[in-house]
């Protein structure tokens, strides 16, 4: 089985699919470690609906997804900002196929996609309670910073060089 990686419309049935997964896990396991429960489905129907990923769009930005065995299997998205500077958004893998290469995969082609648009540093934030996130991050190199947004769910920020 191999591996794809290619940029991706944020508005297609495919992006779609993957961020609904994305969300519903990260806002699931919030509402578990914090309040025992898994999100409302009304909230989450809310909050889906409210991120409509244009964001992701070129050429300020780049959703990037992953396929295994021709399988849609995750994303990555880069923002681009005007600082010489992208943020790394969106890295999601179903969790059938993780643990098989494709999150460094991922990380790697978004890292190679905002070089090859000027940027030289690649930021991004995550939570103290996606120790996977944080594991894969610093396993590629990057380096935990301070803060560089006022995101109240981001509790981990890190950095990395793009040179």
């Amino acid at each position: 089985m191999t591996w794809t990686v290619a940029p991706e419309p944020y508005d297609s049935a495919v992006a779609a699919a993957l961020w609904r997964a994305y969300y519903t896990e990260v806002s699931d396991r919030w509402y578990l470690l914090h309040e025992g429960r898994r999100t409302d489905p009304a909230e989450l129907e809310r909050e889906i609906a409210a991120v409509s990923g244009a964001d992701l769009a070129p050429p300020r930005g780049l959703l990037l997804v992953a396929r295994y065995a021709d399988e849609p299997a995750g994303s990555a998205g880069v923002r681009l900002r005007d600082d010489g500077t992208a943020e790394l958004t969106r890295v999601f893998l179903y969790e059938g196929v993780r643990g098989r290469g494709g999150a460094g995969l991922l990380v790697r082609a978004a890292e190679d996609a905002a070089r090859a648009s000027g940027a030289r540093r690649m930021i991004l934030d995550t939570r103290g309670d996606l120790v996977e996130a944080r594991a894969l991050y610093a396993r590629l190199g990057y380096a935990e910073t301070e803060p560089h947004n006022a995101d109240p769910y981001a509790e981990h920020w890190f950095a990395k060089d793009l040179d």
